[in-house]
């Protein structure tokens, strides 16, 4: 597995065992939330939460499909791209998802939740994968279909929008995910050839 890719798996795990030990401390300062969030709890919004909420998750469950997402599509990604190209690509991605879902959050009033989770990050490198690697072949898990990873993109941002657009399956940001998508095309258009 490629250094910046292992790393990153090493880091969001070690992250994850450091919440279930915090407590929501973490979250609190380190989660993305939307700016006067009005929570007495909770500090707000820090410009530090761009990236730091992309290291948090919500459960094990969330962790292990992130992970997953960030070792198939990363390690051949950062192969591809070079070490400090990718981390720039992934981080990139982080950011446009973070900045993506704030815009979208304000927009449409919602609620002043906190954002955690690597997938934003992860959408950019399948956006990546899907464009340098379009044929190869990806199978999902439920259900096992086997497809060609461009299907896969267009599947999963297609289904993305949907999702977010209709409000169905609340308390997921779909459209942070689609930021990260966007994310990493801007940066694909900047990458040196």
């Amino acid at each position: 597995m490629p250094p910046v890719t292992r790393t990153l798996i090493i880091a969001n795990v070690a992250v994850y065992l450091l919440e279930s030990v915090a407590g929501t401390t973490l979250v609190e300062w380190f989660a993305l939330w939307p700016p006067a969030s009005g929570l007495s709890d909770a500090p707000g919004f820090f410009p530090w939460q761009l990236v730091t909420y992309g290291f948090l998750h919500g459960s094990l469950g969330h962790l292990f499909f992130n992970m997953l997402g960030l070792y198939m599509f990363g390690s051949d990604v950062e192969r591809l791209f070079g070490s400090r190209f990718f981390t720039a690509y992934y981080l990139a991605c982080v950011v446009t998802a973070a900045a993506t879902h704030l815009v979208v959050n304000f927009w449409i009033g919602g609620p002043p939740a906190p954002t955690v989770g690597a997938s934003g990050g992860v959408y950019g490198l399948l956006l990546a994968y899907g464009m340098y690697f379009p044929r190869r072949m990806v199978m999902l898990i439920i259900p096992p279909i086997p497809m060609r990873a461009r299907t896969f993109v267009f599947v999963f941002g297609a289904l993305e929008l949907f999702l977010g657009v209709t409000g169905t399956a609340a308390g997921i940001a779909h459209f942070a995910h689609l930021g990260g998508m966007l994310g990493g095309w801007l940066m694909l258009r900047r990458r040196p050839r």
